[in-house]
Formats: structure tokens, C-alpha cells, sequence
């Protein structure tokens, strides 16, 4: 029975140590942005604000996962508690709502998925009535 409670007990603290050194070494100020309802072919953008906690952050990679979604970031190791930021583009081109992951990698692969999101309101098919009164104002 002491051997396996002792055994027990030593399987008990490696899976703590091991959650341990799993803690994420980043923050980031918000893990989604949402833009609401914005007009079609109108791009926008957003900035996160990340940085290391407790020890150095080295940024290395921030990808987003499709063409209509633009990150900008400067790779680098930046020292602890230092705000970094991504901004990150949208085209806005489709119609529809959308959910877009961006992956960073940082701290010798490790990766956060952080999310844009949104709705599109597509862009009227014709064009605006003619004003009359325009004319009217002109002459």
C-alpha cells in the first residue's frame, strides 16, 4: 500500500511540475478583436499589445490564415514586460461574417492563436438615385 500511494504521490508532482513549465510566457491584451459590422472593400485594422511575463519574449513569427488577413510585427527578443505590437490589416473584400485565426510563435515555437472578427455588410449593387435637386442648387 506505501509503495503505491508513494508512487502515487510522485505521479502527482511530475504532472504539476510538467503543467508548471506549460504556462504560457506571454500576454497578449485581448485574445479576439471584433470590428463589429464595417462596409464592404473598406479595409481596417487593429493593434494587440504583447509581451513576455517574467522573462524575455522572442518574438518569432506572426501568420495569419488567409491572404485577406495582413500582420505586421518585428521579429526579435524584446525584454520582459516590454509592450510589442502586431497590428494586423483586414481587406474586407468578402461579404459575410468572418472569423480569422492569427498564429504567433514565440519563445522557441511556442504558439498563441489569437482572432479577428466581424461582419461585412456588402456594398449596394447600383448606384445612388439621382438627385434632382442637385441641378436645381447648381443652376
Amino acid at each position: 500500500m506505501k509503495l503505491v500511494l508513494s508512487a502515487l504521490f510522485m505521479l502527482a508532482a511530475f504532472v504539476g511540475f510538467a503543467q508548471t513549465q506549460n504556462q504560457e510566457k506571454i500576454w497578449i491584451n485581448e485574445s479576439a478583436h471584433d470590428f463589429g459590422t464595417i462596409p464592404q472593400g473598406t479595409p481596417v485594422y487593429t493593434q494587440f499589445e504583447v509581451k513576455g511575463i517574467g522573462d524575455a519574449l522572442k518574438l518569432e513569427m506572426v501568420q495569419a490564415g488567409c491572404g485577406c488577413t495582413t500582420p505586421e510585427f518585428k521579429a526579435g527578443t524584446y525584454a520582459a514586460d516590454e509592450k510589442v505590437i502586431i497590428k494586423v490589416g483586414f481587406n474586407a473584400a468578402a461579404a459575410g461574417a468572418f472569423n480569422k485565426p492569427i498564429t504567433i510563435t514565440y519563445n522557441d515555437g511556442q504558439q498563441k492563436v489569437i482572432f479577428i472578427k466581424g461582419t461585412v455588410q456588402p456594398a449596394p449593387q447600383t448606384p445612388a438615385p439621382t438627385n434632382g435637386m442637385v441641378a436645381k442648387i447648381k443652376s
